[in-house]
């Protein structure tokens, strides 16, 4: 009886087909022309982390105490998420490197969602199970409803600007 792999057939499976990994010059080609978006996640990740370290700095928390401060960022950055992609997908056609910078990079620097969890297991751990759930919960609403509104608001309002001009 053939020895069957447990892995599934597409993890062979090349992730580019006119690609062959075995030859040195063409291993390069994966990474050619990367290496701006590289550096645009970067400086946008540098950005939005520090603008959440200042927010952390600016509102401290203290032990068992509600964090603030990561709920506002994460509700303000899911917002912005929310702007941002109807910009990009619906209104206009940004540089190649824009949605990176800022998507990926400010936004995705900015928000934390690993904290978020860290401060939730903070506080269960810490006898502050109320206050954990009620963060835990707080934030997953605070989140959908931002990304939710800030679509639907920039939606209208792009709307609005273009039926404008159209007159």
């Amino acid at each position: 009886m053939p020895r069957q792999d447990p892995r599934p057939a597409a993890v062979d499976a090349p992730m580019d087909p006119d690609v062959d990994l075995s030859v040195p010059a063409e291993r390069g080609g994966l990474t050619r022309g990367q290496g701006g978006v590289l550096a645009a996640v970067s400086v946008g990740g540098a950005i939005g982390a520090s603008a959440r370290y200042a927010a952390s700095l600016h509102w401290p928390v203290a032990p068992g105490g509600f964090p603030w401060a990561t709920l506002a960022v994460n509700a303000v950055g899911c917002a912005l998420i929310g702007v941002l992609m109807v910009l990009v997908t619906e209104v206009w056609t940004p540089h190649r490197l824009v949605r990176p910078f800022l998507g990926t990079g400010v936004l995705g620097g900015f928000t934390t969602f690993s904290t978020y969890t860290v401060d939730i297991e903070r506080l269960l751990s810490g006898g502050y199970a109320r206050t954990g759930l009620a963060y835990l919960a707080l934030t997953l609403l605070a989140a959908v409803a931002a990304v939710w509104g800030a679509v639907r608001v920039t939606r209208r309002l792009t709307r609005r600007l273009t039926e404008g001009r159209g007159r």
